[in-house]
């Protein structure tokens, strides 16, 4: 079962959330879209010009200034049906989602979904069209005219952007449309060992699976940001003190969010490097926990897609 659900995870898509109780670390926390959690949609499309589509500012308090299409989350919309009404509303194109360029979080209660698209109609939006959701919207060259943008936090992605329409970083990867009612994470936590060994961790209550971690929502003051789940689950498990490990990135996410209150969560695929004292350790770290076990892959294609994956950093970014 854990080869299967690994398999699907790395072909892009989703594996079932478990009913609550059925976690790792952490208890359940009902995420509520509008009340203890707020999810952002940002859009960068680019013509064949490698131009890239912005929008003018009509909110009070930034009105004028430029920014990329970007807005919340409404309550019975999945992810990509929120990125196109927000698209769509700020400049006045239709578009289609590429692939999920990157994911920002402040907390696992403030999380914007960064997108790359493509435009495939509608009327680029102009002043005569201006409305409360935007002024105007034009194609830039990022040269000429200067425009004076709302906040600088949009050039990296538009380089993100740029950089994967040239070379993709990683296989091109939407949100699997599961339901999930908290904001969780899925962790493959893997050790490379010497002779092209590879070991994933598991959790071993009921089916073998990979963890599954909760993050706090509440009190703000004192919830978790949202990876901190990861060190906390090495050390309920893992029998040295310290453990090296690295987070590589994402491999998808998974949302519907069809039934407000009952399906507002995220569940984030999350990867992890463990790395041994030495280049040359053969095995992966005792673990203390018995609710935990190292699986050794030996499926060589399964194993040959990871190692690819690992050494080339294949995954989406997480930015905090």
């Amino acid at each position: 079962m854990a080869a299967e659900e690994l398999a699907a995870l790395l072909s892009g898509e989703g594996w079932p959330v478990p009913a609550a109780g059925g976690y790792d670390l952490g208890v359940p926390e009902p995420a509520r879209l509008r009340g203890n959690v707020c999810y952002v949609v940002l859009a960068v499309l680019l013509n064949e010009k490698n131009e890239v589509l912005v929008m003018q500012e009509a909110k009070p308090e930034c009105y004028g200034t430029w920014y990329l299409p970007a807005g919340r989350m409404e309550p019975r919309e999945t992810v990509v049906e929120a990125l196109r009404r927000e698209v769509q509303e700020e400049t006045g194109l239709q578009c289609r989602p590429l692939t999920l360029l990157a994911v920002e979080e402040r907390g696992p209660s403030w999380i914007r979904f960064v997108f790359l698209a493509r435009p495939t109609g509608g009327t680029l939006k102009s002043l005569q069209q201006a409305d409360m959701e935007s002024l105007q919207a034009l194609w830039w060259d990022r040269e000429t005219p200067t425009l004076s943008l709302r906040s600088r936090d949009i050039l990296p992605l538009m380089d993100l952007a740029l950089q994967y329409n040239a070379s993709p970083h990683h296989p091109p990867v939407l949100p699997a449309e599961l339901p999930c009612a908290s904001v969780c994470q899925r962790f493959l936590l893997v050790f490379a060992g010497g002779g092209n060994s590879l070991w994933v961790l598991l959790g071993t209550a009921g089916t073998p699976h990979l963890p599954m971690a909760m993050s706090r929502l509440s009190p703000p003051e004192l919830g978790n940001r949202l990876f901190v789940a990861m060190q906390q689950l090495l050390q309920k498990c893992v029998a040295q003190p310290k453990v090296d490990v690295h987070l590589q990135g994402l491999l998808g996410l998974q949302h519907l969010g069809k039934e407000p209150g009952q399906n507002d969560g995220i569940c984030f695929n999350v990867v992890a490097a463990v790395r041994g004292n030495s280049p040359q350790e053969l095995g992966p770290p005792a673990l203390q926990d018995p609710a935990f076990t190292w699986w050794e892959v030996e499926d060589a294609a399964l194993k040959s897609k990871i190692l690819q994956r690992l050494h080339a950093s294949s995954f989406i970014p997480i930015h905090s």
